[in-house]
């Protein structure tokens, strides 16, 4: 299956779902595949909006700081009077200063995640989905995302997480992510099992199955010096197959201090899956190096690698479009998610 067709789930019910932190739509997307109905969004960001309209001018994108959405209570923006069944969203991962004790809902005011939190009391939908960056499950020793399940729980759900890595789910990235699931406990009793987090799909993409005729968009170059770097690195390398006095210069003091730094002058293989899609192409701890030609990703490449389809267009700047693209969560990775949390809603009948 090339990455790209995913068809929409055939489902006779449409789910409902309001999105927090949309970004560029990448969970709302996957999730619209899987068979849930987008009643609102929310993002700040003005270009991501920009994008989200683009898009989908039938939505209801909501621009807006999320503390005030919060703070006026999210049922006002909202034209809906039936029960929500699923709230989404990507909030940063933010330190509390209490880790260790047992936080209610108050205890962590002033984080974005407190926002999450107090819209998912207010709504109180049946399910909830977040997803954030890896290190979330060793954030200060794990007791951050621990702070985390005891406000869901206290706010009246059932929680699951589980770390996936993109790879397993139809996108040709190794992109690890915690994903957090709720459901709310009384629709828990009525269900009478756990939630169960998608299954890995036995194909693995490489960058070969999803690079094929990319359309023409904006791409980032290096400076000369870069390219004459890159091309003394084969497919697959990076700064240590680098002649050693072309290595010492390139890395300079880090050269000595050991360690992996397989990020540095890496050049990507057309036989592996993407690493991480980031928001900034081409720095220099972190550089992908387009297998053939001396240039970083293009934004349409990198938006492959994150499993977006091609028609979905970004709005802005070069740099704002792939730091909208870096920052979705990939749309087949959502997708398969969002069928996991269906099939479980699926079970109220």
């Amino acid at each position: 299956m090339k990455i790209n067709q995913i068809k929409s789930s055939n489902t006779k019910q449409n789910f409902s779902v309001i999105e927090l932190f949309a970004g560029a739509g990448g969970l709302a997307l996957g999730l619209e595949k899987a068979g849930f109905e987008t009643k609102l969004t929310v993002e700040n960001n003005r270009w991501a909006c920009e994008t989200l309209r683009k898009n989908r001018p039938n939505w209801n994108i909501l621009e807006a700081d999320i503390v005030k959405i919060a703070d006026d209570g999210i049922k006002k923006y909202i034209n809906f009077d039936g029960e929500i069944d699923l709230l989404s969203g990507g909030y940063p991962c933010q330190s509390f200063s209490y880790a260790g004790k047992k936080l209610g809902l108050e205890d962590v005011r002033g984080t974005l995640f407190y926002s999450y939190a107090e819209i998912l009391k207010e709504l109180k939908p049946k399910m909830f989905l977040a997803e954030n960056v890896r290190g979330l499950a060793s954030h200060d020793g794990g007791k951050t995302l621990k702070t985390m399940i005891d406000v869901f729980e206290d706010v009246g759900y059932k929680v699951y997480y589980k770390v996936l890595n993109s790879i397993d789910y139809e996108v040709a990235q190794k992109r690890e992510r915690v994903v957090i699931v709720g459901v709310r406990t009384d629709i828990k009793e009525k269900i009478g099992f756990d939630f169960e987090f998608p299954k890995p799909i036995g194909k693995k993409l490489t960058l070969k199955d999803v690079l094929q005729n990319v359309p023409n968009s904006l791409c980032a170059s290096y400076s000369d010096k870069k390219k004459e770097i890159f091309a003394l690195v084969p497919q697959g390398g990076c700064w240590r197959d680098l002649p050693d006095d072309v290595a010492k210069e390139y890395l300079g003091g880090s050269y000595h201090l050991g360690g992996g730094k397989t990020g540095i002058a890496r050049k990507m293989s057309w036989n592996e899956a993407g690493l991480t899609v980031l928001c900034t192409p081409a720095q220099k701890q972190t550089d992908r190096c387009h297998p053939d030609e001396l240039r970083p990703f293009s934004v349409r490449e990198n938006a492959r690698i994150q499993s977006f389809p091609d028609d979905w267009e970004f709005v802005g700047s070069m740099a704002e479009q792939y730091k909208q693209v870096g920052n979705a969560v990939p749309v087949n990775l959502a997708y398969h998610v969002g069928l996991s949390i269906k099939k479980y809603l699926q079970g109220l009948s």
